[in-house]
């Protein structure tokens, strides 16, 4: 059966393909590396790309890079390098010797540590013989909605400025984003299904929504990772971008 002879309302059995895949980053915010690589094995049908946010990297280090990277994953290093610029360059370089293929700079911290991240991370990537990571600037979190009108497209300024290779940004702002820098890839997290708990994601969306207002890569973490059938969630999930 195609996706087109599909009857309406049904998910499609089996995994998504790796089109889908590549653009679904699972959020692992988990406090546990064996529940972590738990749920990368049995979700790993739906998704390509896993994020190890700083809940995850404080528990068990570079292991949840590695172990990630092993299991076949690109990985999403989300921990947000916010210090002064020489601190944030010599951290971010040993993330891109891990293996890590994304990773996140508070585009608060300025220009300047922005530029260190990003320069930190690909010389990582490059010492240790891996492809060129892509560095991404947060903008504003989508747990707040009371952010200045001017702040992202300052923000989103800097990024382009300093060589990021994208940004992450709520699904709201992808309009204003692409405007702004179409060039980079726009990362957005809190994705729900339509009728789901949106838990501490002020301003969260669809995978639907997100895709069509211009969204690159999804991150999809409790809506799948704390549902009854984590599997039959995720499939749901991807089912919308086909």
């Amino acid at each position: 059966m195609t996706v087109e002879d599909k009857e309406p309302g049904t998910v499609p059995e089996g995994p998504a393909t790796d089109a889908v895949r590549s653009r679904l980053a699972l959020a692992l915010d988990v406090d546990d590396l064996v529940e972590a690589l738990r749920l990368a094995r049995a979700l790993g049908p739906w998704f390509g790309v896993a994020k190890v946010g700083l809940e995850l990297y404080s528990a068990a280090g570079p292991d949840s890079v590695t172990s990630l990277v092993d299991l076949g994953y690109d990985v999403f290093i989300d921990l947000k390098l916010h210090d002064i610029p020489t601190t944030v360059n010599k951290a971010a370089r040993v993330l891109g010797a891990l293996g890590a293929g994304y990773a996140t700079l508070h585009a608060r911290g300025g220009a300047a540590m922005l530029r260190a991240g990003v320069d930190g991370f690909r010389e990582g990537a490059a010492a240790a013989g891996l492809p060129e990571p892509v560095a991404l600037a947060v903008t504003v979190l989508t747990s707040d909605d009371d952010a200045p009108p001017h702040i992202l497209p300052h923000r989103i300024a800097l990024a382009v400025e300093t060589g990021c290779g994208g940004i992450v940004c709520a699904a709201a702002d992808l309009h204003e984003a692409g405007e702004l820098a179409p060039r980079l890839r726009k990362v957005v997290p809190g994705i729900r299904l339509a009728g789901t708990p949106t838990h501490d994601q002020a301003r969260s969306a669809t995978p639907r929504e997100a895709v069509d207002a211009g969204a690159d890569l999804l991150v999809i973490g409790r809506a799948v990772t704390a549902a009854d059938d984590p599997p039959a969630a995720a499939a749901a999930l991807a089912a919308e971008l086909l």
